[in-house]
């Protein structure tokens, strides 16, 4: 059903001034009320504001004729006496269930919690009414934090089961093999740092978003790295050209080269690391060469990322890099610093082993 308001002189202006005033104040109810008031005035039918409002259809029908007969002044609500509710444990862990499951999930169309939205659930599931400043409160003792989100591949559940056969059978083969062997386990990937730099959280003044020039120049530094499980070991090769299987090759000689035992190489599923050419080379080298390849979609089954994503934060993150030497020069300080400090790497490995829900005192790390 469609109605009709006609509004007097000024009483828009002041409808919308008294929303302005409800959302600085994070007054759930009176933004919902206006909200339901300004959507009949605009036309649409009471049925419609209500579902967007997830409020019923007789409490639109109130709003409207405490409107018709009080106006404006119609908005105001009394405190009711007495404490005012709160959350009971079991609602808390309900609440949290909501969260985590998304805005989405939840009936909202967005992807992104923020306190308003959290406040307006509150209200909506539990009719317990809270400010957003004690919602951000709340969610912190509940043990929530406010983070940027990472993205994960879709084909997740499609890997699940070489995941599963990675943690149960792989790994502890591999282990196994390079005891008897005596070889280091290496993790091998590949990281690019580009002169435009890189942005991240950092505190600043409220209301002031800290900003970074950059050159705006996508050439990058590209570099081949290997990490030994036992030993925190670090072996680079920087480059400019692209990845391809001639470079990985060069890379691959030089730690051969550098090593008098055998190697166990365990490598993600990159063309190059699989061509032909490198098929033909692994053959060449059986001798001290055994490779494993890690399940596809799953970088989290590989340390060496701690490495590359803590190389980034001291050395691009947030910096400016007028001259392609400049990003070269901090890169390459970077890199020599972490060469140099394998237990930096072993602490790494120790995150490894913790997101695989394995035990690191069996090899010996001090």
């Amino acid at each position: 059903m469609h109605i009709r308001i006609s509004l007097r002189k000024g009483e828009l202006a002041a409808l919308l001034e008294r929303l302005r005033q409800a959302y600085a104040r994070g007054e759930l109810r009176l933004i919902k009320r206006i909200q339901a008031l300004l959507s009949i005035i605009d036309g649409k039918a009471v049925s419609e504001v209500a579902e967007r409002l997830k409020l019923s259809s007789q409490t639109i029908y109130n709003y409207l004729s405490a409107f018709v007969l009080k106006r404006v002044d119609s908005l105001v609500y009394q405190r009711p006496p007495g404490r005012p509710r709160k959350l009971t444990k079991t609602q808390r862990k309900v609440l949290a269930k909501l969260i985590e499951r998304g805005p989405e999930k939840a009936g909202y169309d967005c992807g992104c919690w923020d306190t308003v939205l959290i406040q307006d659930l509150i209200y909506t599931r539990f009719g317990v009414e809270y400010t957003p400043h004690y919602v951000a409160e709340l969610l912190k003792n509940m043990g929530f934090s406010y983070q940027k989100a990472r993205f994960v591949s879709d084909h997740l559940a499609d890997v699940a089961e070489a995941q599963q056969e990675w943690l149960a059978k792989t790994w502890p083969e591999i282990l196994q093999l390079a005891k008897e062997k005596g070889a280091m386990i290496l993790f091998g990937d590949e990281a690019s740092f580009a002169q435009w730099g890189s942005l991240s959280y950092t505190w600043a003044p409220k209301g002031k978003q800290p900003t970074v020039k950059t050159s705006g120049k996508r050439k990058a530094y590209k570099i081949f790295g290997l990490i030994d499980y036992f030993s925190g070991a670090f072996f680079y090769k920087a480059h400019t050209d692209r990845f391809n299987s001639e470079s990985y090759k060069t890379f691959l000689t030089e730690v051969l080269t550098k090593t008098n035992q055998p190697l166990i190489i365990i490598q993600d599923g990159a063309r190059y690391h699989t061509s032909q050419a490198m098929h033909q080379f692994f053959a060449q080298h059986a001798d001290r060469l055994t490779v494993y390849q890690l399940p596809a979609y799953s970088p989290e089954f590989n340390p060496i990322e701690y490495l590359w994503r803590n190389i980034k934060k001291q050395a691009t993150h947030l910096r400016y890099f007028p001259t392609f030497e400049d990003l070269v020069n901090k890169v390459d300080a970077k890199l020599r610093y972490f060469a140099h400090t394998p237990k930096k790497i072993i602490n790494l490995m120790g995150k490894y082993c913790q997101s695989l829900g394995t035990d690191d005192s069996a090899f010996g790390w001090t």
